[in-house]
């Protein structure tokens, strides 16, 4: 039993550690924002726990079957999303040198994909705290609104690949 166990954490590990050297900078990343996935998760059932609380007799509060699979079913659409832009990344890594301009060597349109994803995260888990009767900083979700908007503006250029490909044979 015990070689079993050290045999799928070993698999695990290794796992883990080429998709960690694959990604590199993205890795982390992805990692704080799969931890924010559930720590919004279970701060929006406790807010949802806690409206019902405040609401008991009415049906629109409270926890929900339905609300709860939408919102897992959300979470891994969220990641298909940010696969699809890992994966531009790297087609765009292989076939750029064959359209004449210099790859990328940082997964650029993952990392804003992703870093995006991540601030959505922590506006929700905010706003499950405002839910739930936390004082929430006004200016902290302005904050967090205006990084997320500074990725939308970033991530503009991305969208004309002409600018790109001029870009990139300036430098």
């Amino acid at each position: 039993m015990r070689e079993t166990y050290y045999l799928v954490t070993g698999l695990i590990s290794a796992a883990i550690a080429y998709v960690s050297g694959k990604l590199g900078i993205l890795m982390p990343v992805l990692g704080i924002l799969i931890l924010l996935m559930v720590l919004d998760y279970i701060t929006g059932m406790l807010a949802s726990k806690q409206e019902a609380v405040m609401h008991p007799n009415d049906p629109n509060y409270g926890w929900s079957s339905k609300k709860g699979f939408n919102g897992i079913v959300k979470k891994v659409a969220i990641l298909a999303i940010i696969i699809v832009a890992i994966t531009l990344d790297y087609a765009l890594a292989v076939i750029a040198p064959q359209l004449g301009f210099s790859p990328m060597h940082v997964p650029v349109i993952g990392l804003l994909t992703t870093s995006w994803f991540l601030l959505n995260e922590m506006l929700s888990i905010i706003e499950n705290a405002g839910r739930m009767g936390a004082d929430v900083p006004h200016w902290l979700s302005r904050y967090i609104a205006a990084l997320k908007s500074k990725i939308d503006d970033e991530a503009e250029p991305l969208s004309n690949p002409e600018a790109v490909m001029e870009h990139d044979k300036t430098e």
